[in-house]
């Protein structure tokens, strides 16, 4: 549904910038051109006010507060990696990288499989995949639906990746999920009593105690990630100091999506910073990836 939503958004929006453009072309082409930069960067608003209130919030947060440089500098990267993200690799490459699991019995490779976030889909993790093929790396990147519901409705999709990977490599596979899909692996592990299932959980940007914006959410996953959720307090008070001890949590001080930046830590886990990044750059930093290529591939 994602991809489906994403193209019709992107078509949408260059339709829209050619239509404004012929209409001006005969009476002011300034205002023609001015109009069709304006259509075509509308996004760039929208984070910078994503950026504004998010800098606002974190004045409250015990972290350490970002600079000028280090906001602004987010702000460019993070609407770079959205263009591609949400108007190139999801929408149009969903399918451009198969799944890379081996048969059955297959030993020696610790599998790993990729969890996205909200309104994301398994081709955000291409970066990720594209290296790991290149290294006959087995690999399941999910797409969770349905896009909207409740995040409990993903665990037997998540389950059943684990079940396969396991069986394949003889080993428990390492689970990686960015923002939404950080949560999703933790209803899993609820859901499931999995913990020893699992070797490792890399959490990219996850509003492990929820975020501000979801309180603006009228969805049901949405709803599910505002701070001190009913939904969110019932994940927590069913987990143990063990099995939280499993998951690795990096964090930016510049998420535009995720913040208070504190939300995104996680008691028990081994919580780390990469500082200066937004939401989705973050997992395609490469502090970030090279770190959780390593603990992959080790």
């Amino acid at each position: 549904m994602n991809a489906r939503i994403q193209r019709v958004a992107g078509l949408a929006t260059w339709l829209a910038a050619a239509l404004w453009l012929a209409y001006w072309w005969n009476t002011s082409i300034v205002i023609g051109y001015v109009g069709l930069f304006a259509i075509l960067t509308v996004q760039w608003s929208f984070l910078a006010i994503e950026f504004i209130v998010m800098r606002h919030i974190n004045k409250a947060d015990p972290t350490p507060q970002a600079s000028l440089q280090q906001l602004a500098k987010a702000w460019l990267g993070e609407n770079r990696v959205c263009a591609e993200v949400f108007c190139w690799r999801q929408p149009w490459r969903t399918h451009a990288l198969p799944d890379a699991v081996p048969q059955v019995g297959a030993q020696g490779k610790r599998g790993v499989v990729f969890l996205h976030g909200f309104f994301c889909n398994r081709a955000l993790w291409l970066p990720y995949t594209q290296a790991l093929s290149a290294q006959g790396h087995p690999h399941i990147a999910l797409t969770m639906e349905p896009a909207f519901g409740s995040i409990d409705d993903y665990t037997a999709q998540i389950d059943s990746a684990v079940t396969k990977m396991t069986a394949a490599t003889g080993l428990p596979p390492l689970l990686v999920g960015h923002s939404m899909g950080g949560l999703a692996a933790r209803a899993w592990l609820r859901a499931a009593n999995a913990d020893g299932r699992i070797h490792q959980v890399v959490t990219i940007g996850t509003p492990h105690h929820g975020t501000w914006l979801g309180n603006f959410s009228h969805t049901v996953n949405g709803g599910q990630m505002r701070p001190n959720s009913a939904w969110l307090k019932e994940l927590a008070a069913s987990e143990t100091p063990q099995r939280l001890a499993k998951f690795v949590c990096w964090m930016s001080n510049c998420d535009n999506i995720v913040f208070p930046v504190s939300n995104a830590h996680l008691e028990y886990a081994q919580n780390l910073t990469d500082h200066g990044h937004g939401h989705v750059q973050l997992a395609f930093t490469p502090l970030v990836m090279q770190d959780t290529l390593r603990r992959i591939l080790a």
